[in-house]
């Protein structure tokens, strides 16, 4: 075996040391078109799209670090992310564990369901939500007499509605469109209802999370949120995915 000199080793070291990612970030890959995985595994999409964007302003390396959704919180709390990027809204409940960036995105909640469906036919029906969600917490305050159907992934529970295990979804209203009724799946299926967006349930947008202790890593990432922002790099990321502004009012 040839040995490795003192100095290729520390060349070793040091090339690795330069390739290492300087802020890890948590996403999901389970909620198109924010974020997805795709046929080679990789993930991708908008909230994908804007965490490398935010990175590049901040002039960090950023690994993407895939992680379900149950376990997204705990994860950064025991530092395997440094951030989430994975459109978790800035909620007062979420905000007594973690702190949050400015928003990056603001958009409704609605119901979908078979075509036809208004919401006088939700009493005594059986509506899905993802598990740890905004949309649990508003059904479980505003719609006490649905039964629910949690899930671990948006995915899974577009699934269970197409099977009929389920006769409604709440969820964010763009990923309902895009991840669903713009898809093969969604034929036959539409939105009803109002569009909701009540602070005490639904926050004030999307943010970027971080641990309450990194103040300068969250002020970081909201001063490149307003950088992209006006550098039109945001509009440019939110015209691949959607034909109107994102960010909302």
């Amino acid at each position: 075996m040839k040995r490795i000199t003192m100095a290729a080793a520390a060349a070793m070291t040091l090339a690795g040391a330069a390739q290492a990612a300087d802020l890890k970030i948590c996403v999901e890959g389970a909620y198109p078109p924010f974020s997805e995985t795709s046929a080679s595994g990789e993930v991708v999409g908008f909230d994908i799209d804007i965490a490398n964007a935010l990175c590049a302003d901040m002039g960090k390396e950023c690994e993407m670090v895939k992680t379900d959704w149950d376990g997204i919180i705990p994860a950064l709390l025991e530092k395997k992310c440094d951030a989430i990027i994975a459109s978790m809204s800035i909620t007062d409940e979420r905000k007594q564990v973690i702190d949050f960036s400015e928003k990056y995105y603001n958009t409704p909640a609605r119901f979908v369901g078979k075509e036809g469906m208004t919401a006088d036919d939700l009493a005594g029906k059986t509506v899905g939500v993802q598990r740890g969600t905004i949309h649990q917490d508003f059904m479980e305050g505003e719609f006490g007499d649905v039964e629910l159907k949690l899930y671990g992934s948006q995915d899974e529970a577009y699934l269970d509605l197409v099977a009929g295990r389920v006769d409604a979804l709440m969820a964010d209203s763009i990923a309902i469109l895009d991840g669903f009724l713009n898809t093969d799946n969604g034929a036959g299926f539409a939105f009803f209802g109002d569009s909701y967006s009540i602070p005490e349930y639904h926050g004030n947008g999307a943010g970027v999370g971080v641990r309450k202790e990194d103040t300068e890593l969250r002020d970081a990432i909201t001063a490149s949120i307003k950088a992209i922002r006006d550098s039109g790099e945001y509009e440019s990321i939110n015209g691949k995915y959607f034909d109107f502004d994102i960010y909302g009012g």
